[in-house]
């Protein structure tokens, strides 16, 4: 909540003596509490953070920074620990913040152009990852950052290695930070398989008391007027917390964890429907490091459930019905209870009543003794706590569903609903992203790439050209890749044939006006094209206008035959030529109709009648799959107004690799909100 009052954390310089302390951020006691287990554990995995304006997130990961110990490298290395050896210096923990404008060679490195002329060699240029190594990389609004360049990181950080093979340099270097991302989930998604190499990922948005909101205020106001005395006050509870991160840091190798908890933390990802391996993985080295920063060798069940809460239970598909465990997990069914033999009872009948109490009295007996015993050997299992929880947390009939829980799940469904269309490559519109070799003319220089790749071979060229500085060769061009915001194509293909053609039309024209309100800001474009009779035409070629939309649309004639074929061939032919133009980054074909093709595609385009009868199924089957092949997705919305269709708009979206939907009332409200929901997917 501080930062939204305190302005952009980022302009202060990332010391302790000048941030924010971590311990006097009001609030947040699971996101603080992540991100210590974080610090003491750095390969865990990272911590990404959603949450709106003003929630605190970067206030928390700078506070955080403030408490990491210093570290010892060696000079002239890329944070390397020191081996005995070499000469090493004692230097604060780095804190690298990655640009949201980076290119590749700053995040992963480049040649130094400096260096490899003087030297007549490739001489190499660490970059951000080099920079982070054993300290914090902070990538905030990372919903934003350029993709390619976020897959780098995360591969690098995943497998600690940072490999870079480009402009003549080999070089690999060790990359393990504490990652930290932040993100507004109003700006847009984060895709589901990037979250996934987060090991904690939670928000930051929380419920405020007006108390809580007057303290925050308060405190904001004190640290505003005197920064040095603010931090003064909370120096002994920072201090406190930087030695038992120390200390944990220390303890967190020792730390032990058994099968049975392994075992627990796998069943709660199976009752979740956690999908991959990398939640439970991710759980067992939370639990490690939370019993670490306990001063604790021995993980516990506070430990598992904590790891449950902040690593699976996000990943945890909440909403749907709890799925069944597999086989080998199924609790065994108890057997009816057996009546006993006839004898038997008979004996117990006539038993007398004093020898059934005295035999119970000395079963009795030889319990206590036995729980005596087991406590004379392991004096401490009396008192301490169990190893694996007694129930599962996510398990909706055997215990509650922490609503904190879900959290990150309602920040994500908003991010979904705020994404953006997509990103597509050109040559000569967009953003600087990378250079690449020039594939035939045209393309602007990349004039750094091209300095670089020319700059270690100067020595020996000048020698073959005495007199001139810089000697540039054709080898050395390298060109710029350049990326831009691009929208998507919505082709309306409506089935005009039929008794229903007229509903059917007037649903799709109020899909396509109620689309193009949308459009400018998406860069989106919607067209229409209306089969009946023997063919399909283009009615309202792609477009962003609503005043042509509105025109082309005012009259339409209906009935006739159903040409579906040629109403796919003539979609498919649109979306194809709009992706080659490189404006949009994809096409949705949405066929309204009830999949009842009866025209052939050979009398549609005016061939000659073959003398084999064509089977039309066969034929729908073929075109529609050309869709896969073409890169344009098919969304079928099928009409059909019986319980079982007879039509085969199922099997076209099959064949295609789409999307099908039976939606007898189709309006127009329907039509459109699938159609954006099948841009999103």
């Amino acid at each position: 909540m501080l930062e939204g009052i305190l302005g952009p954390m980022s302009a202060l310089p990332s010391t302790a003596n000048q941030v924010f302390p971590l311990a006097a951020v009001t609030g947040h006691p699971t996101l603080k509490l992540a991100l210590l287990l974080a610090a003491v554990d750095p390969g865990l995995g990272g911590v990404v953070i959603a949450g709106g304006r003003g929630t605190g997130k970067s206030v928390l990961a700078r506070g955080l920074h403030a408490l990491l110990p210093a570290i010892e490298i060696i000079d002239g290395s890329f944070n390397a620990e020191p081996d005995g050896e070499q000469p090493s210096r004692v230097i604060p923990a780095p804190f690298v913040q990655v640009p949201l404008g980076v290119t590749e060679d700053r995040l992963v490195g480049s040649v130094d152009v400096t260096r490899s002329l003087a030297e007549g060699k490739t001489v190499f240029q660490p970059g951000l990852l080099a920079e982070a190594h054993r300290g914090v990389l902070y990538i905030d609004e990372i919903n934003l950052l350029d993709l390619n360049a976020l897959n780098l990181l995360l591969a690098a950080v995943g497998s600690g290695l940072n490999q870079v093979e480009r402009e003549g340099l080999s070089v690999a270097h060790p990359c393990k930070p504490l990652l930290i991302a932040t993100f507004n989930p109003e700006e847009g998604a984060m895709a589901d398989h990037l979250l996934d190499r987060f090991a904690i990922a939670l928000c930051a948005d929380q419920t405020v008391s007006t108390a809580e909101r007057v303290l925050i205020t308060e405190t904001a106001i004190d640290y505003a007027e005197n920064s040095t005395t603010f931090r003064r006050q909370w120096q002994e509870e920072s201090d406190a917390i930087a030695t038992q991160l120390l200390l944990a840091r220390q303890w967190l190798p020792d730390v032990v964890i058994s099968n049975a908890q392994i075992t627990y933390l796998v069943q709660e990802a199976l009752i979740g429907g956690v999908v991959g391996h990398r939640a439970e993985l991710y759980a067992l080295r939370v639990a490690k490091a939370n019993a670490a920063l306990d001063g604790r060798n021995v993980v516990d069940a506070e430990d598992l459930q904590l790891a449950v809460r902040l690593v699976i239970a996000p990943r945890a598909k909440l909403s749907a019905p709890s799925q069944e465990a597999p086989p080998d997990q199924q609790p065994p069914q108890e057997s009816p209870p057996q009546e006993p033999p006839p004898s038997s009872e008979n004996q117990a009948e006539n038993q007398p009543e004093n020898q059934a109490d005295n035999q119970t009295e000395s079963e009795a007996e030889n319990e206590n003794k036995d729980s005596e015993n087991n406590q004379e050997e392991n004096p401490e299992s009396a008192d301490s706590p169990p190893a694996v929880p007694e129930e599962f947390m996510l398990d909706a009939e055997s215990i509650a569903i922490d609503p904190e829980l879900l959290s990150f799940q309602a920040a994500k469904s908003k991010a979904a609903r705020s994404g953006s269309r997509g990103l597509v490559l050109s040559n000569n519109r967009g953003r600087y992203v990378r250079p690449v070799i020039p594939r035939g003319p045209g393309g602007r220089i990349a004039v750094d790439a091209t300095l670089r790749a020319a700059a270690p071979y100067q020595k020996s060229r000048r020698e073959r050209f005495p007199g001139r500085k810089l000697i540039v060769e054709e080898v050395d061009i390298r060109a710029k890749q350049l990326q831009r915001k691009a929208g998507a194509l919505v082709i309306f293909l409506v089935d005009a044939s039929g008794s229903m053609a007229l509903n059917r039309m007037q649903s799709a024209k109020g899909a396509v006006l109620r689309l193009l309100t949308e459009a400018y800001e998406n860069r989106d474009e919607v067209a229409l094209i209306p089969f009946r009779g023997e063919q399909a035409e283009v009615l309202l070629p792609p477009t962003r206008s609503i005043t042509a939309a509105k025109r082309r649309l005012e009259t339409m004639a209906c009935g006739g035959g159903s040409p579906l074929a040629h109403g796919l061939a003539q979609a498919a032919k649109v979306g194809a030529n709009a992706l080659q133009s490189g404006d949009l980054s994809q096409v949705v074909v949405v066929a309204i109709t009830d999949g009842r093709g009866n025209v052939p595609l050979g009398r549609s385009l005016g061939l000659p009648e073959p003398e084999v009868t064509v089977d039309l199924k066969q034929e729908l089957k073929e075109v529609a799959g050309r869709y896969r092949l073409l890169g344009l997705k098919l969304l079928v919305i099928d009409t059909e107004r019986k319980f079982i269709g007879s039509g085969m708009g199922k099997e076209l979206a099959e064949a295609a690799g789409g999307r099908y939907v039976q939606l007898p009332k189709a309006s127009d409200q329907a039509i459109a909100a699938i159609a954006l929901e099948a841009l999103n997917r």
